[in-house]
């Protein structure tokens, strides 16, 4: 058996390697999205004053520190027992929306783009944001720059800082949003509704044009059917702050709408030795393995999955190009696994559209931000949508409220073991025997995970203690002797 590894994978936030293991023939046996890396933010937790979680979790991630802080924020609010005011809640989603603007642009131009704006098969040295630039124009570079730093004055001016920032309390929010804030924030939106629907219309121009792009958008490697799970509002629209949680099996009827406070009722999670991350699925269908289809637990929490598990958009805009989406891809849902980056720029013009509303909103800039929580700290769960799929922090606490356990499933986490059978697919279609293995056809294995934006920092948990391992012995000749190998 013949091993390849890709290490390390590139453009993703952590650290991983792909592990391709040929047979004798030649062809692909197995592949494995291995992640080498422990936080360990959960025992971290443990010792801790809960509402020092909200500081401290943010730290598990520099690209998503915002998604740990509200969802942190979110499970204090219920160890206390204490509702927001309605502005606080209004304001932390302003805050999460300019949040979503930021990072889904940072993945689009920084991370994917290269992909299919350069081509998989582009020289390495070009597969990157300078090569982007220089393809589509500084003048486009300079858009990207400007979008993206103004979403992050947002969250600087409202989080005191742009990186870690320390906005939200348990019962609301440490900083009022002055009428000059409001009208900057104002201004921002309606720019960052304008460049959503430019990064719409250049995806068009640029990737759906391409008939190779879009041949391998539609093939079947790059195809999977799960469950899909998102954030929904009362109207099952998509919801990044706030709502229940809807999962969808393949055909796209409805499984289960939960209630954030009953995840475990739903979901639970399997430890693999090779790995460190856990591996999440739907205890109403178990797990089967890592393998796709209605029969499989496996699910995806990402933009396409928070699409194919709602009934539309809450913005008008965003609306229309979900609709034109699904009426291009030949309606919901949708299983092409390279669609993700279309759902992601429609979520990109939802997060624009929302911030506008709610800057607009006549309670925004009310000075109550914050109920003092009262009441004996117990148990807590917060959920939000992270731009990498669905987002949870439970935390449960004695009486004086001290951390004695603390459980997080992070968006990456839901999308483990979908990334691993994505990886192992489309490998097992490139790689062929008796064809030589191109940088092209290693980079087209890495789309298969870069899609997900995977977060591996936020993600690493659990600590089994046990990776995939070959050892070939030679004789002193160099004819091979014995090959031991384990969870291969």
């Amino acid at each position: 058996m013949k091993k390849i590894s890709i290490d390390p994978v590139t453009r993703l936030e952590g650290h991983g390697r792909i592990d391709i293991f040929l047979n004798d023939a030649g062809d692909v046996a197995n592949a494995y999205m291995v992640i080498p890396e422990l936080r360990g933010f959960e025992k971290f937790a443990q010792g801790r004053r809960v509402e020092e979680l909200t500081d401290i979790t943010p730290r598990i991630c520099g690209v998503c520190p915002e998604a740990h802080h509200i969802a942190s924020t979110k499970a204090c609010d219920k160890v206390f027992r204490v509702d927001p005011p309605p502005t606080a809640k209004k304001l932390r989603e302003l805050f999460y929306s300019a949040f979503f603007v930021a990072d889904h642009t940072t993945h689009f131009y920084i991370l994917g783009g290269p992909d299919f704006v350069m081509g998989p098969d582009a020289p390495v040295a070009d597969r990157n944001i300078l090569g982007v630039i220089h393809k589509v124009g500084v003048e486009v570079g300079g858009k990207v720059i400007e979008a993206r730093g103004s979403a992050m004055d947002i969250i600087g001016m409202l989080g005191g800082r742009k990186i870690h920032p320390t906005f939200g309390l348990p019962g609301g929010v440490a900083k009022r949003l002055t009428e000059e804030e409001r009208h900057q924030v104002e201004i921002t939106a309606r720019d960052e509704i304008e460049f959503a629907l430019f990064t719409l219309q250049l995806f068009k121009d640029v990737v759906l044009a391409d008939k190779t792009y879009l041949d391998m958008i539609l093939s079947p490697p790059f195809t999977m059917p799960t469950y899909y799970m998102g954030m929904v509002d009362e109207n099952n629209r998509v919801n990044f702050y706030d709502g229940k949680i809807r999962v969808v099996d393949p055909d796209g009827k409805e499984f289960v709408k939960y209630d954030p406070a009953e995840y475990l009722d739903v979901i639970a999670e399997r430890v693999e030795p090779w790995t460190y991350l856990k591996f999440p699925y739907l205890k109403k269908v178990g797990w089967k393995g890592i393998v796709g289809g209605k029969e499989s637990g496996l699910y995806q929490a990402t933009p396409l999955s928070r699409l194919n598990a709602s009934d539309g958009m809450a913005t008008p805009r965003a609306q229309e190009a979900y609709e034109e989406m699904y009426k291009t891809l030949g309606g919901k849902p949708v299983h092409n696994l390279l669609a993700t980056h279309w759902a992601r720029l429609v979520e990109l013009l939802y997060a624009a559209e929302r911030l506008l509303e709610l800057s607009r909103d006549p309670e925004i800039t009310n000075p109550h931000v914050r109920n003092i929580p009262s009441e004996k700290p117990k148990e807590g769960i917060g959920v939000v949508e992270a731009p990498r799929g669905t987002l949870t922090h439970h935390y449960v606490t004695n009486e004086r409220g001290i951390v004695t356990s603390a459980n997080l499933v992070v968006g990456t986490t839901n999308n483990y073991g979908p990334i691993s059978l994505a990886v192992k697919q489309v490998a097992q279609a490139v790689i062929k025997k008796g064809k030589n293995i191109t940088e092209g056809m290693l980079n087209r294995v890495e789309m298969a995970f870069r899609l997900y934006d995977p977060c591996f920092g936020c993600a690493t948990h659990t600590l089994p203690g046990k990776m995939p391992l070959e050892i070939r012995f030679h004789d002193e000749a160099g004819n091979l002797k014995e090959v031991v190998s384990r969870n291969l």
